[in-house]
């Protein structure tokens, strides 16, 4: 069983000579064979407990023989494969080939044979208890717990304080006993489904919530383990685990405005990714979160994947789940190490824990372990693997359980330990079903004390105003370079028009007034992290957070200089993702409660690509798994002829998700609305996620942006009423763009008879000022709600009933206007768009019959 895994102390990570043979053409012999097993020994090892995915013979090692041909294959072709050969740096191919030659690391046989008991029986008690219940057992692959074991050993011993893991269904339970150490009874709890009233309409199934807890290494080192919530959207959750990672890495760095991003700060917090098989060859937001690694923007110092290889999905055999060899090829597009490790050689599983923890301490970078087991029942525990496997399943009812192999051996005796844990989980059993009550396995960190989340309450409301002094002096810190810094002679003149906006002698726009909301809050003490597709300039050219020295191309964030005892601020450009990106803004929300974290499609049409992360995190997760956040999603929207793929953020799609006040839905009529939205959000001690509708060709245009005295307001408002018609007999209510249009086209009409209201939050619906609005046009005979979007699309679904039932006592005709429905957004051509339009506004106007 023993497969000759090494792991060197680390004052060997620089690479070291052989000694020379006194032989010179030998020793060359030497490093010319060992190169190539090195390289291709992989293909060679036996990898599969139970013999189905047979050792490959690889051409370049056919006909290898000899003492150093043996000697290699001791080394790769074991029960251990090392993919290498793609890694770029020569320092990081020596560190792991000097470790998986060099000197053995001695590994604590009886405590893992322990673990695997415990591993084993805590499955095999369920399963007598709970038969037909799902659980997706960890059995066949439950060498999974001394390798966690084994890379939080070495976490602790290189400064780890948290563990932020992630994994699907299989062996959750396990892990979270085990790992994040919650009472067996706990955990166990979630098959009894007791109090079923307390979760009606919400909650999650036992193998998707979180759970936190203490986890001790063999050395007595105390690691907070935090596994986190996740849906059946298996890859999902991997840049959400990343992004709680970076957030917690930076509380652990933050100095007033500077994050320490030092090798120790990362190696503070782990990253740890379980993953199946078929999910992480087939699953494209992987791939995207793999690429994420080395960003600047989304650095953690390295995760650490781990795949429980079962060797099938569900009941899909390799050969239809990926084209490669291994699931896990996908991960050579990055310069990441793959260890492949049969799953039932405990010994070297541990071995290449250590050994792969450690490469990621020394380099902080991502690694991949893929740890070669199988799946003892089928994909659930109700169903029947011998229909579509029979073969396989045949092999594995007469295969013994890993932890009796494992006694045998090492020849420990196990039954007495065996029998011990046995009755420990039952007594946990006997426990769990005297609950009345499931027991919360996860705890939101102290920093969310402050912060409320659930009901709306109007207490929670602050004034979001600033005075015009406030405002000039934010100003100009925005507009002061360094000195000696060449800024481009377009952005000169752009500093000079926002110095004048800040100091009330230009009225000032929304590009200016999300910089002077950032400023205003970091001054405050709220932190700011933007992140987004060309998110620094800003995809219409409308932000220039970022200053860029035209000699030297060096940076500059005024933001981040505004005072020496501010906020951070970050404002990245973002790789071309949207799900791994929006994930990973959603994690760190989820741990800087207190900050203003902001995720920008570069057009909302975009954001159907991060779909997922909205549906199962962002809309659900309080619900599902009582998980709050605050972040904000910023969605450029309007319909201005430019074609179906840059006109909608389908604001229909996110109504649909609104309930029980799980959103903020708003949609800014101007810079000044803008500026108390964002202010809000971050200041009052509420969280909710925010999804913003932003403009596109409103950014700049006059009748969007706002003066200094609108700044100087207290609060931001829900709907904006009319002040040009005091007395209406027609009230047109839209949002955003729109709006505008209905003024100017009001204008040219020389109407004064009807009035134009700006429903700027459109959900929660503010039912109560829409009223009071109406009200104060005692005349009105009319509702109109107008929407660019057609009839299938947009907020009309919502807000037209709704309008409804407020005007049904007073006697007010309530209609809406729209284009019709269709399959697609928008229209290709411009001119037709423009034609479109103008009808909009002409039946918008239009007298109804009787009316």
């Amino acid at each position: 069983m023993a497969n000759r895994v090494t792991i060197a102390p680390d004052k060997l990570s620089k690479p070291t000579k052989k000694p020379a043979s006194p032989n010179g053409s030998n020793h060359g012999e030497r490093e010319r064979i060992f190169d190539l097993f090195r390289r291709w020994g992989f293909y060679e090892a036996t990898l599969d407990p139970l013999g189905f995915f047979a050792p490959l013979k690889f051409p370049d090692l056919e006909g290898l023989s000899g003492e150093f041909a043996e000697e290699a294959r001791r080394y790769y072709c074991g029960t251990v494969g090392v993919e290498i050969n793609h890694l770029p740096e020569p320092k990081r191919r020596h560190w792991i080939a000097e470790r998986m030659e060099g000197p053995e690391f001695e590994v604590s046989q009886a405590k893992v044979l322990e673990r695997l008991i415990r591993a084993d029986l805590f499955e095999q008690v369920l399963q007598s208890r709970y038969l037909g219940s799902k659980r997706f057992s960890l059995e066949g692959n439950t060498s999974l717990i001394p390798l966690l074991d084994a890379i939080l050993d070495v976490a602790g011993e290189r400064g780890g304080i948290d563990s932020i893991m992630a994994m699907s269904h299989r062996g959750r339970l396990n892990v979270m006993t085990h790992i994040a150490c919650k009472p067996a009874h706990e955990v166990v709890a979630g098959f009894e489904d007791v109090d079923p009233r307390s979760v009606l309409g919400a909650g999650d199934v036992k193998y998707h919530v979180g759970a936190t807890g203490m986890y001790t290494t063999a050395a007595g080192k105390q690691l907070n383990v935090h596994l986190v919530s996740n849906p059946s959207h298996l890859e999902a959750v991997d840049s959400v685990a990343m992004g709680r990672a970076r957030a917690k890495q930076t509380r652990h760095g933050v100095q007033g405005a500077q994050i320490d991003h030092s090798q120790a700060v990362l190696n503070k917090v782990w990253s740890i990714v379980m993953h199946g098989d078929a999910a992480y060859a087939g699953q494209g937001v992987l791939a995207e979160t793999l690429n994420l690694a080395d960003l600047a923007a989304y650095s953690v110092g390295g995760t650490v994947h781990i795949i429980v290889n079962n060797l099938i999905g569900f009941t899909t055999r390799p050969t239809q789940e990926h084209s490669s060899r291994f699931a896990s090829s996908i991960s050579r597009r990055q310069s990441i190490p793959i260890f492949h490790v049969n799953a039932e050689d405990p010994d070297a599983v541990v071995r290449i824990g250590r050994l792969a923890a450690e490469y990621r301490a020394h380099f902080n970078s991502d690694v991949v372990i893929d740890l070669i087991g199988y799946r003892r029942h089928g994909h659930s525990e109700v169903d029947d693997p011998t229909i579509t496997q029979p073969r396989l399943y045949e092999r594995i009812k007469s295969h013994p359980q890993l932890w009796k192999i494992y006694a045998e051996h090492t020849g420990i005796d196990a039954e007495p330990i065996a029998a011990t844990i046995r009755k420990e989980y039952e007594e946990a059993q006997r426990k769990a079903g005297k609950l009345t009550k499931i027991p919360r396995l996860r705890k939101l960190p102290d920093y969310w004390v402050p912060y409320n989340y659930g009901k709306y309450n109007p207490a929670f409301e602050v004034d979001t105003g600033l005075p015009r002094e406030k405002l000039a002096e934010i100003t100009d810190g925005l507009i002061r370079p360094p000195a000696g810094f060449h800024v481009h002679p377009k952005i000169v003149k752009l500093l000079e028009q926002r110095g004048e906006m800040g100091h009330g002698g230009r009225p000032v726009d929304y590009g200016f007034a999300e910089l002077l909301a950032f400023g205003s809050l970091v001054l405050e003490g709220n932190p700011v992290r933007l992140t987004g597709q060309d998110s620094q300039r800003g995809t219409f050219n409308q932000r220039h957070a970022i200053l860029v020295d035209t000699q030297t191309e060096q940076e500059y964030l005024p933001l981040a200089h505004l005072s020496a005892s501010q906020a951070f601020c970050e404002i990245h450009n973002s790789s071309l993702s949207e799900a791994a990106c929006l994930g990973f803004e959603y994690g760190f929300s989820r741990d800087y409660p207190e900050g203003l974290v902001l995720w920008e499609a570069q057009f909302g049409d975009f954001v159907n690509g991060a779909q997922i992360i909205i549906d199962q995190f962002i809309s659900a997760s309080e619900d599902k798994w009582g998980l709050p956040t605050g972040l904000v999603l910023l969605l450029p929207h309007g319909y201005e002829g430019q074609g179906p793929e840059h006109s909608s953020a389908r604001i229909e799609r996110f109504m649909q998700l609104a309930a029980e006040g799980n959103l903020n839905i708003c949609q800014p009529s101007s810079a000044a609305q803008y500026f108390h939205l964002l202010r809000r959000q971050a200041r009052r001690l509420w969280r909710k996620p925010l999804i913003v509708f932003t403009p596109k060709s409103m950014l700049r245009h006059p009748d969007a942006s706002s003066t200094l005295e609108e700044f100087e307001r207290p609060r931001f408002l829900t709907l904006v009423s009319d002040r040009e018609v005091t007395d209406a007999q027609s009230i047109l209510i839209a949002s955003g763009k729109v709006g505008h249009e209905l003024r100017a086209e009001r204008r040219r009409r020389k109407d004064t008879s009807t009035a134009i209201f700006f429903l700027d939050q459109l959900y929660p619906l503010p039912k109560t000022e829409i009223a009071g609005a109406i009200d104060a046009h005692p005349n009105v005979r009319e509702i109109v709600w107008v929407q660019e979007e057609p009839a299938n699309m947009g907020a009309l679904f919502y807000v037209l009933p709704r309008l409804e039932r407020i005007a049904k006592d007073k006697n007010i005709r309530v209609r809406a206007v729209r284009r019709s429905a269709s399959a697609s957004p928008a229209t290709g051509s411009s001119k037709a768009h423009e034609l479109e339009q103008k009808t909009l506004l002409t039946l918008a106007f239009a007298t109804t019959p009787n009316s």
